[in-house]
């Protein structure tokens, strides 16, 4: 190749590797040479990354870190004295070895801290030494040996516990979104936990089936409040989501209590209702399991009907029975779906709450069902001492 052209190609084609040259190689080997180059800096991006994702690199570099930290304070607290640097400054470390490092990590760096406690009082004289921090940093200790035990029960890497939290949230989210529906349908739903807290144990899983002429609904309500209820509530989300038209509506909630029961949960019972609704049509089936009933608008009447629907609850019983509830959706009506927590409370009984949410949803007729959710969330039930979903579907 003659020079301009090899300044070309090069220019084409860059590379910064000072041991690649073009003399005398072919155009075709050269590019194989280049992709081979491109391929290992891939690869090590690759596992740079995956490795970063582990959690491989972060404790050790914690370890690193806290080490000279306890080192640094042991020096400081020994030429300024317990006035600057008093031994409870060791805390700092201690609680991030709980919380960064594995049980090993956190067993030596607690023996680090007694050496350098030591060296400091010994540079001091005992007389300096005060019982009060001495008891305080012992307390620490045990508190991050606990913490890096539990971490490495549930072997997770530093501070990966709060990503897997974030991520369960997510999913739940994802799992809940309503599908986009035909121009007529329309509908809303709202979840909320105890609390306004971020996990809780209503959840609900909606998918278009049969070629998305039906849409499938079911609200379940899981035993249990906070992170606890939500752990199994996520793993209902997935399954029931699975089921939802792999099944016949008719023995969807059949399926789902076959599939709770296996789980042999502790507390593994939970209420739902779910609803299959023709979107040709307007029909639809509801099934319920121990939850409370739907409410249903008539436009033709201007009423609102109590949907009744029996069943037991998931998880209760090995051969359980569903009484499934039909109607029809026509133009200008709307349904509710709800959880307990919206019209149970201590002070007032379902059926008084289940009124109430009648009387305030009289309103959404007049002013449109359009964000009424929300508002009836707001309206029915805005302590929120309990878990709360609610769902309004209505046709234009």
């Amino acid at each position: 190749m003659e020079f301009a052209e090899k300044r070309a190609f090069v220019t084409l084609v860059p590379i910064r590797s000072r041991t690649m040259s073009t003399d005398g190689v072919s155009p075709a080997r050269w590019q194989s040479q280049v992709r081979r180059v491109g391929a290992r800096r891939r690869a090590r991006r690759r596992t740079w990354r995956a490795a970063r994702g582990a959690g491989l690199l972060e404790p050790r570099l914690a370890r690193l870190w806290l080490v000279l930290l306890v080192v640094g304070l042991a020096v400081a607290g020994s030429l300024l004295g317990e006035d600057w640097f008093p031994a409870t400054t060791f805390v700092v470390p201690l609680l991030g070895s709980g919380l960064l490092v594995s049980r090993r990590s956190v067993l030596a760096l607690i023996i680090l801290v007694v050496i350098a406690i030591g060296c400091e009082l010994g540079v001091q004289g005992w007389h300096a030494a005060r019982p009060g921090g001495l008891l305080v940093v012992a307390i620490t200790a045990v508190v991050a040996y606990q913490l890096a035990a539990t971490r490495e029960r549930l072997g997770v890497q530093g501070l990966r516990g709060e990503a897997m939290l974030v991520d369960l949230r997510d999913r739940l989210r994802r799992l809940g979104e309503l599908p986009a529906l035909p121009g007529e349908w329309h509908a809303e739903a709202v979840v909320r936990s105890a609390g306004h807290a971020t996990f809780g144990g209503d959840f609900l899983v909606a998918a278009t089936t049969n070629e998305g002429q039906r849409l499938e609904i079911v609200l379940v309500d899981v035993s249990g409040k906070g992170v606890d209820a939500a752990t199994r509530a996520l793993s209902l989300a997935g399954a029931f989501g699975g089921l939802l038209g792999a099944v016949p509506p008719e023995g969807f909630l059949t399926a789902a209590n076959a599939y709770l029961l296996r789980q042999r949960w502790p507390e593994g019972f939970a209420s739902a209702i779910h609803l299959a609704l023709d979107l040709t049509t307007g029909d639809f089936l509801l099934q319920s399991a121990g939850h409370p009933p739907a409410v249903h608008f008539r436009s033709g009447s201007g009423t609102w009907r109590v949907v009744e629907a029996e069943g037991t609850l998931l998880g209760a019983l090995d051969s359980p029975h569903f009484t499934a509830a039909f109607g029809t959706l026509a133009h200008g009506d709307a349904l509710l779906l709800y959880t307990d927590g919206l019209v149970e409370t201590p002070e007032r009984e379902i059926s008084v709450g289940i009124d109430k949410l009648i009387g305030e949803a009289e309103r959404l007729v007049t002013r449109g069902f359009r964000g009424g959710a929300r508002w009836l969330l707001d309206t029915v039930a805005p302590s929120g001492n309990d878990d709360q979903a609610l769902i309004v579907i209505w046709r234009d």
